[in-house]
């Protein structure tokens, strides 16, 4: 495993992250717990989860559930120490009018139960899911402080910000002195650049925010199971990534992943994950899996690279539309 600076911090994370939204819905607690201690083992220290995990799947789970396996994990292993831990912050988690936002009321009480169920005293990563417009971003942001200033919290983050946003952030945080994003999370792939590309990511690298994409596999499709002929997967979310992907722009891609893969004897799945890892302002993708095979299906790609002439050829293959030129090109 090799390791990374996050952003602009001394914070030394693996250069890939572990996803953990599977827990406890597709991943039972004892495949979970495989899981970390196989991520762990190949020198993992960096898993990113969220309070609302997974409260999407069904009567038997709720949001905390991945926290709380996660947790459980943490104080048997004894290994808290070795861990970056990070978590998010926004979603519905309570009844109520407070019970979602980035409001403070809803970020205290919110905070102190993801520090229950994680089983620690500090979270090494507090990140924002995604933008509340209803709230004043000097509220959130001094919330956000008083939590990094009372050692709950080490690092800030935001997931999902619009640029606009995350910048109104980091010139609040700056005009008033108050600790700032550190850290960003949005959706990045091969199969999804623009979102990223266009405005977020240049302004990561101007103020030198780390970087850490989730979905870098664009949902498994890049993982090479979903080929243009033959028989599809069959999962919970195989229909809707075929209904976005699976045409011949999506499989011509996984045709020189492929091709690029059996040249250098890895996998499409590195492959995809070398594409990001060659880009200096990534800092780590995050990768999701519900058994141990897939996790370590993934693992080598620490430390494989792609040359210019390969980024260019990926890169061309999945161009887009861009109807302005933009001052730092």
């Amino acid at each position: 495993m090799q390791y990374r600076k996050m952003g602009r911090t001394g914070l030394m994370v693996s250069e890939l992250c572990l996803g953990t939204m599977q827990f406890g819905w597709t991943a039972d607690e004892t495949v979970s717990w495989s899981i970390m201690d196989a991520f762990v083992e190949a020198g993992g220290n960096f898993i990113d989860t969220a309070d609302i995990y997974t409260n999407w799947a069904g009567d038997a789970s709720y949001g905390g559930k991945s926290e709380e396996i996660i947790g459980r994990w943490v104080n048997d292993r004894k290994c808290r120490a070795d861990v970056v831990l990070a978590t998010k912050v926004r979603g519905s988690m309570w009844k109520g009018p407070n019970g979602e936002g980035l409001s403070r009321a809803h970020i205290m009480r919110a905070c102190d139960d993801s520090l229950r169920r994680l089983n620690t005293d500090y979270i090494d990563l507090y990140q924002c899911h995604w933008a509340d417009l209803n709230t004043p971003i000097e509220e959130t942001l001094t919330a956000l402080n008083d939590l990094v200033s009372a050692g709950k919290v080490l690092y800030l983050g935001a997931s999902n910000y619009p640029a606009w946003r995350l910048m109104e952030a980091l010139w609040t945080s700056d005009r008033y002195g108050l600790a700032r994003f550190e850290c960003y999370q949005p959706e990045y792939s091969l199969m999804e650049r623009a979102g990223f590309e266009i405005e977020a990511m240049p302004l990561c690298k101007h103020h030198q925010l780390g970087v850490i994409p989730y979905s870098p596999l664009a949902g498994g499709f890049l993982t090479g199971k979903y080929q243009r002929a033959g028989e599809k997967p069959s999962s919970v979310r195989a229909e809707g990534i075929l209904g976005k992907y699976g045409n011949d722009s999506g499989y011509g891609v996984i045709e020189i992943l492929s091709s690029l893969a059996q040249d250098a004897g890895k996998t499409v799945a590195q492959t995809a994950l070398a594409w990001m890892l060659s880009n200096p302002v990534i800092t780590a993708p995050i990768v999701g899996a519900n058994t141990v095979e897939q996790l370590k299906d993934v693992l080598p790609a620490t430390g494989y690279r792609l040359g210019a002439d390969e980024m260019k050829c990926l890169n061309e293959a999945t161009r887009y539309v861009r109807n302005w030129r933009p001052i730092w090109d």
